[in-house]
């Protein structure tokens, strides 16, 4: 990590402000040499000046000096405020580079975050979901994985792990003494179970982390011209979707995202489901169909108590709540919850109900919200349950060893204890914007 790396950290295009970020050895040095002729930064003031001299002034500018260690990445950081012409960003990054940075990849400020040790893996992977969060909930999950609570957790598993590995890695190393016990094979057990458990209850969490994370899929379906397009319009706020008296005039899925108690609902207005000759119509039939195997809760509408069967057997997760629509002029002839797509009757209702049958029970004190902690987890768990089998099964200690290390090494995959290849963490920072 010798480079001095540049980039804007802040969204392309124009705007009253925009931050350029320098991170590096000689981060300090070619700043200062732009600007205010060679005036000094004090870390951790913000000092006014001009970046650029005479007929090469770029600008007036703040800048921030940042001394290592006590920066975001470690090194020595300068971040320069200047104005958001495109112009001047681009003269700023251009000059810098001109001067010895180079362009940083994507997140590779993060990046260097991890590998000088300010943060591990999943609090780095936290900051990407900070960024990318559209709801309070989400907002929350990041934060709270930023600050280190799935690091916590896991970090008292694996000291569990390391203490039960050190009591059968020491029966292996004396297994010629017969005559000497270290651990009782039946409370090792007991706590192999419990580490299994908690991996097991993190590892479910992901469902939900993962839903309110992206926002949760709702689809709205029923026959033709039974108001699916006016209901999402009025969950939506604003006219997204077609509406006609003509019976098929929604032909594709219609996708938009509303807020419901601090959480994402991703909403999909689908075709009409009947039996038609059609083929355009038959296209957006079935893409109505996969809307309804992918969401999570599935809103049925239906007119005059007709409850068509167009839904099908749900699967594990699934939900569906069944609305009788036009309630304000027929009313409601079952069980349903009536409601009027077209006056609002019943819509705040129908949006808790939502929300209940999509976030369910109460949040975890630690949520899984990323698919890699999951597939890792999905590993860790079960290398645990051949460990509990094993100690159950009286297999050889070595054995039961190596599960036990196959066990610790893919918890450790999440936080990075693990991880060093450069292609791993390339495909793990790639995703980040450049600048962050």
């Amino acid at each position: 990590m010798e480079d001095t790396i540049a980039a804007i950290a802040t969204a392309h295009g124009v705007g009253g402000v925009a931050v350029i970020r320098v991170s590096g050895e000689k981060a300090l040095d070619i700043v200062r040499s732009h600007f205010n002729g060679g005036k000094m930064l004090l870390a951790r003031h913000a000092t006014y000046g001009t970046f650029g001299d005479g007929e090469n002034r770029v600008d007036d500018v703040v800048a921030t000096y940042y001394k290592a260690p006590n920066s975001y990445t470690g090194e020595d950081v300068v971040e320069i405020s200047c104005h958001g012409s495109s112009y001047v960003q681009r003269e700023v990054l251009k000059t810098l580079i001109d001067s010895g940075c180079r362009m940083a990849e994507r997140g590779e400020f993060t990046k260097r975050a991890f590998l000088n040790g300010k943060m591990d893996l999943a609090q780095a992977e936290a900051v990407a979901d900070l960024i990318g969060a559209k709801s309070k909930v989400a907002h929350g999950l990041a934060m709270a994985q930023l600050k280190g609570n799935v690091s916590d957790r896991l970090r008292e598993l694996r000291s569990q792990l390391v203490e039960l590995a050190a009591l059968v890695e020491l029966e292996l190393d004396f297994s010629d003494h017969e005559d000497v016990v270290f651990a009782d094979r039946e409370k090792l057990g007991e706590t192999a179970e419990a580490i299994r458990q908690e991996i097991e209850r993190l590892r479910r969490s992901f469902s939900q982390g993962n839903a309110i994370k992206n926002g949760i899929p709702v689809a709205i379906v029923g026959e033709p011209n039974v108001g699916k397009s006016t209901l999402i319009n009025r969950l939506v706020g604003e006219d997204c979707a077609i509406v006609s008296d003509i019976a098929g005039t929604t032909r594709d899925t219609i996708e938009r995202e509303v807020d419901i108690n601090g959480v994402m609902f991703r909403f999909v207005d689908t075709a009409g489901i009947r039996e038609s000759e059609d083929k355009i119509e038959r296209m957006g039939i079935e893409r109505s169909r996969m809307a309804i195997e992918k969401a999570k809760v599935i809103v049925l509408l239906i007119e005059n108590g007709n409850e068509a069967d167009i839904v099908g057997e749900l699967r594990d997760g699934q939900k569906m709540i069944v609305c009788e629509n036009k309630a304000d002029v027929s009313g409601c002839s079952g069980n349903h919850l009536g409601i009027s797509a077209l006056t609002g009757e019943n819509i705040e209702t129908l949006k808790h109900s939502i929300y209940e049958a999509g976030v369910g029970e109460e949040m975890e004190d630690v949520t899984i919200t990323n698919a890699r902690h999951y597939e890792a987890l999905g590993r860790g768990l079960e290398d645990i349950e051949r460990v509990i089998e094993g100690l159950k099964g009286g297999l050889e200690t070595d054995l039961v060893a190596e599960d036990l290390r196959g066990c610790l090494f893919h918890l450790g995959e999440i936080c990075g204890g693990e991880v060093t290849a450069d292609e791993v963490l390339g495909t793990i920072f790639e995703r980040f914007c450049i600048g962050k």
